[in-house]
């Protein structure tokens, strides 16, 4: 079994959590959207995007 870590990477100033699972890093979505889009609802703004894009959204829990 892999060592697991979680940490904090920064990006423009924001927070973005990451983790290391089997050798790689994996990020928090709703992190990354925070930061790029500059949203202060990013849980909001992913779910108009999956709306609009049925594609994208398909590969969602």
């Amino acid at each position: 079994m892999a060592e697991q870590s979680t940490q904090i990477a920064l990006f423009k100033g924001k927070e973005i959590r990451k983790t290391i699972h089997n050798d790689e890093w994996w990020f928090s979505v709703l992190d990354v959207v925070a930061a790029l889009a500059d949203s202060s609802s990013p849980g909001d703004y992913i779910r108009k995007v999956r709306r609009r894009d049925p594609e994208l959204a398909e590969g969602w829990g």
